[in-house]
């Protein structure tokens, strides 16, 4: 029998770790994904969320209605005029885990941080970091790297009272990355309109909301509302909502003032609430799917003890408040469309509209299902894989599919694909374009009611089967002519799939350059320019499409540095304008932009 390995597991084996050294080694448990800053989500603008949450906290408990925020190079600095942490106690606050006012109720009541641990990690991410706090008079201020004291400085000051933190999130830990503004304005857009009064100053540029969730929804339809935004608001609860011409649901939800963009107990709740208030006041017993489809709502909640359900937040896990939250929407629903029967009546009518929809729709679904029985079980042009988004899987996460232009491109890819989590499904050329068309279409066009069943999309997203949907298309103009045709087939049809953040297009190098030692894959004019200065003797290949990449090239490019955009949607609104600007019919405007543009 062979002689086992030995591991060497000894006394010197086992490491203690103090807090902030644990949170450099696993920066993952607390700010989730590290990204270059191409991405909403990416931890830089997690570190600046956790700093800025201090200062709503601050304006929740009514101290300081002004928070100002500047970008310099790739420093951050937030300055709010709340009470400022307690002198003697600043470096404790932002180096200690479990350290922090936000334990006391008679402190802080609805904190988002209630962990202790928010400025902990920027301050262990960052190589630059800087608290200073001002209170009555007098002011201490503490500088750190890498979440090590390097001085403290104390004295009087004739500056208001407030926090000042200033950081530079750590090249060590993120790489090169570059902070967005399209990203920091989203977010403090949000604090904005979750927080009625307080004035975000974000380099110069003011945020501000007089009517909280209702302006969050004006903004978004900015016109195509069918009525007035129903809103609603008390201590502890708001909401809004309304019905727009657009097919499916879109929600926005908060608890604490944190953005839950993966929904949760309130989000259920409140489409829950809604289906039953509109039943109640109607004497009807409309179908959920009737009442909601069109629907724009925002519900915020604030909460003593959330449950979240990562440590960024985006899942509310509070079971019990479910019962009490949807009798609170219910009975103030029925009272508002009591009071308002013109919004009430105009409610009735989109439901029965959509009920007749339903009900026409249902015999194209039931046709394509018999044709799909008798065609086979496996979905065609599909290459699964073993595990899916909707599995109880640590791997769900990870699960993607690629969307390819013929066979010669999901060839390379199948050929260097993780069969555990990359699907592929391969596209007979240029898809249908779904703009104008009814759902009714997808049914009864072959291609696209396969790609629907791929996606697991047929009863809706709660359903997806993937969690990143990744359309890899040649960098050419056919491929950007197909790219834009799926995007269109999601946005009419599917439009939660994007605004999830499930839909990706996959970049690919244009041009590779190499010689006998080195070989630089350039995804720009520009990388390649630099790439041929960088090499001697070099040779240049030009990628024309998807399929001239080699297997063995491919897997770097679907692999661990894979490069992904995300495909982002400002506004609810800007989607229609877009969709009938670009994928409509030929109009005077569209050929007087492309004779313009076309140099």
């Amino acid at each position: 029998m062979a002689k086992q390995p030995e591991h060497n597991y000894t006394d010197d084996k086992i490491l203690t770790l103090d807090s902030l050294e644990h949170i450099r080694l696993r920066s993952g448990m607390y700010i989730g994904r590290l990204g270059d800053g191409e991405q909403y989500d990416d931890g830089i603008y997690i570190l600046l969320k956790e700093v800025i949450d201090n200062s709503i906290d601050e304006f929740i408990m009514k101290y300081g209605n002004r928070v100002e925020i500047k970008l310099q190079g790739a420093t951050l600095q937030v300055r709010d005029y709340g009470r400022g942490i307690p002198l003697n106690k600043i470096e404790d606050c932002v180096s200690i885990i479990n350290t922090g006012g936000k334990f006391n109720d008679d402190v802080f009541q609805f904190s988002v941080g209630l962990n202790g641990v928010g400025t902990k990690a920027v301050n262990a991410l960052s190589s630059h970091f800087l608290v200073r706090s001002n209170r009555d008079g007098k002011y201490r201020e503490a500088f750190f790297s890498k979440g090590k004291l390097i001085k403290s400085n104390e004295g009087n000051t004739k500056d208001p009272n407030g926090t000042f933190i200033e950081f530079t999130p750590d090249e060590e830990i993120f790489g090169k990355f570059k902070l967005q503004d399209q990203y920091i304005i989203e977010r403090l857009k949000n604090y904005s309109y979750l927080n009625r009064g307080l004035k975000l100053i974000y380099n110069g540029e003011e945020f501000y909301s007089e009517n909280g969730l209702e302006d969050l929804l004006n903004n978004e339809v900015e016109g195509d509302n069918l009525y007035n935004t129903i809103h609603f608001r008390d201590e502890k609860l708001e909401y809004a909502f309304c019905h727009t011409a657009n097919m499916g649901e879109t929600y926005f939800s908060f608890v604490n003032g944190q953005h839950t963009n993966e929904g949760g107990t309130h989000q259920a709740a409140f489409r829950e609430a809604i289906l039953k208030g509109i039943n109640e006041y109607s004497g009807k017993s409309f179908n959920g799917s009737d009442v909601r489809e069109g629907i724009v709502g925002a519900v915020a909640i604030k909460l003593k003890n959330p449950i979240f359900e990562s440590q960024t937040k985006n899942k509310l896990g509070n079971i019990d408040i479910k019962s009490e939250l949807i009798a609170s929407i219910k009975d103030s629903l029925v009272i508002y469309l009591h009071r308002n029967q013109a919004t009430a009546d105009k409610i009735i009518d989109r439901i029965k509209f959509n009920e007749m929809i339903r009900t026409e729709f249902q015999k194209v679904q039931k046709e394509a299902r018999e044709n799909a029985k008798k065609t086979a079980l496996n979905i065609p042009k599909l290459k699964d894989c073993k595990i899916h988004f909707n599995d109880e899987s640590l791997l769900k996460e990870k699960t993607t599919i690629f969307l390819t232009e013929g066979q010669s491109a999901s060839g390379s890819m199948v050929g260097s694909r993780d069969v555990m989590t990359q699907a592929i499904f391969s596209l007979r050329g240029k898809p249908l374009n779904a703009f104008g068309l009814s759902k009714s279409t997808v049914y009864k066009n072959e291609e696209m009611y396969n790609l629907m069943k791929a996606l697991g999309l047929e009863n809706g997203i709660e359903d997806l089967r993937y969690n990143k949907v990744v359309i890899a298309t040649d960098a050419d103009v056919d491929g950007f002519h197909i790219r834009n045709l799926i995007l269109t087939f999601f946005l009419i049809f599917f439009e939660p799939v994007v605004l999830k953040g499930h839909l990706y297009i996959l970049e690919t190098p244009l041009f590779r350059v190499r010689n006998k030692q080195e070989t630089i894959y350039c995804y720009s004019e520009e990388q390649k320019e630099k790439a041929c200065k960088k090499l001697k003797g070099f040779e240049i290949t030009r990628f024309k499409g998807l399929g001239e990449i080699s297997p063995n090239e491919f897997g770097q490019f679907i692999g661990e540095n894979i490069k992904l955009t995300k495909v982002n949607v400002n506004h609810i609104n800007e989607v229609n304008k877009s969709l009938k600007f670009y994928m409509g019919n030929n109009t005077p405007e569209r050929k007087e932009y492309i004779m313009e543009h076309l140099l």
